[in-house]
């Protein structure tokens, strides 16, 4: 079943998903650090199996000129263990799923050029392939 973090006991227990997308984060400040992200409106949603949790994502809804009202996908990671069994793609329909009934236009996320695995999953999900993503480093 996929729910959405609300405790810091839930949150904690997404760390070890979210670490393997997000190398840098720490354990420590992993639960301050997504508090501090849920007050700008970003949530953090996962799928247990019997045992673990097994993916996570985090998201925002949100509404600009761009892209109009839709469901930003921050973080979404799959316990490499345990991918290829439709976990994430049961958390994409999920996503899908709460995208249409808070009246999203769209579902948008970025993806590294280095994930070509993670790329071959989300074009098989229907997604396409819209604008590059540009950034400059800040020191």
């Amino acid at each position: 079943m996929i729910k959405l973090a609300q405790n810091d006991n839930e949150i904690a227990g997404c760390f070890k998903v979210m670490k393997q997308l997000r190398t840098e984060l720490q354990k420590a400040s992993f639960v301050p650090l997504v508090r501090e992200l849920m007050t700008d409106g970003y949530q953090l949603t996962y799928l247990r199996d019997e045992t673990q949790v097994v993916c996570v994502a985090g998201f925002k809804i949100s509404k600009n000129l761009f892209f109009g009202k839709h469901l930003y996908v921050e973080d979404l990671s799959t316990l490499e263990s345990e991918r290829s069994k439709n976990y994430g793609k049961q958390t994409i329909v999920w996503l899908r799923n709460l995208a249409t009934a808070e009246g999203c236009n769209a579902i948008h996320l970025d993806s590294g050029v280095q994930h070509y695995w993670a790329h071959k999953f989300y074009l098989n999900r229907n997604m396409n392939i819209v604008c590059y993503h540009f950034s400059e480093e800040i020191a």
